[in-house]
């Protein structure tokens, strides 16, 4: 009888024994739940709006039957005249490929005694109110062709677009007339980008373009460094300087100037 309830009791342990292991078994053999890693970042874009105290000097002929006139104007006379002026970079990269633009839009009005304008006759002694209007844009494409932790450099080409539009109202005593003339032309350009970093968060970026080739202006050409400081992974701040050179004449209309000064810039990253 002992035997008996021994044998019972042995065989309830191995079937108890065998029931646990095959449900671990089971537990353990359960298919795991997919973890889903954050893609690669392939892109990255960046936006700077920025300031530019540029002077202007050189010599332009704003209308086809005017002179050219000799202008040299500081940045305290430009913003003495500033209806609205607005300067945005732009930058997006994938992988090692490249997109750059960088817009420019100036609006001033001039009150003068200028004198002779062919455009009414020659009538000595006239006030004229100048509404003068620049915009440019450089749209750039390229390709990364090195880059390690400190330093990268691109080479860039693509077009620099120009619009000067002038709006003349000449009075002399009870006398008024206006006169309105605008132009426009395209520049291709060739060009680079490089980039040092000096700390985690200081850096210097040097760039410079240059072309025209007779295409739409003579020659134009622009340069720029700049000292960035990064404060967070998304908002950097940058100050330098740049340069812009532009010699344009045709159909009677001639923009040969150099604009040239400080810039003060920040920048978002997405």
């Amino acid at each position: 009888m002992q035997k008996k309830l021994l044998a019972a009791a042995l065989l309830a342990t191995i079937s108890s024994t065998h029931a646990f292991a095959a449900d671990a078994i089971t537990v353990d053999n359960q298919p795991a739940e997919d973890v889903v890693l954050p893609a690669p970042k392939n892109w990255s874009l960046q936006i700077t709006p920025y300031m530019w105290a540029s002077g202007l000097k050189g010599n332009i002929s704003p209308f086809k039957r005017a002179p050219s006139i000799e202008v040299e104007k500081s940045f305290s006379d430009i913003v003495k005249d500033l209806n609205f002026g607005g300067f945005v970079d732009f930058r997006g990269r994938y992988e090692d490929f490249i997109l750059a633009g960088d817009l420019m839009y100036i609006n001033t009005t001039d009150v003068e005694n200028i004198g002779k304008l062919p455009v009414i006759g020659n009538v000595q002694g006239l006030s004229a109110t100048v509404d003068s209007a620049q915009f440019t844009a450089t749209l750039k494409g390229g390709y990364r062709i090195y880059n390690d932790e400190t330093v990268s450099l691109d080479l860039l080409g693509g077009v620099r677009i120009w619009h000067i539009s002038n709006d003349v109202t000449i009075r002399y005593n009870h006398f008024s007339e206006s006169h309105k003339e605008s132009f426009s032309w395209v520049d291709p350009i060739i060009g680079f980008r490089a980039f040092v970093n000096f700390t985690p968060d200081l850096s210097l970026q040097v760039q410079g373009d240059g072309g025209g080739f007779d295409v739409g202006s003579k020659k134009t050409w622009q340069g720029l460094a700049t000292l960035n400081y990064t404060f967070t992974e998304h908002l950097s701040a940058s100050v330098g300087y740049k340069y812009l050179r532009v010699d344009y004449s045709s159909g009677g209309h001639t923009y040969d100037t150099t604009l040239k000064g400080p810039v003060l810039g920040v920048t978002y990253r997405f």
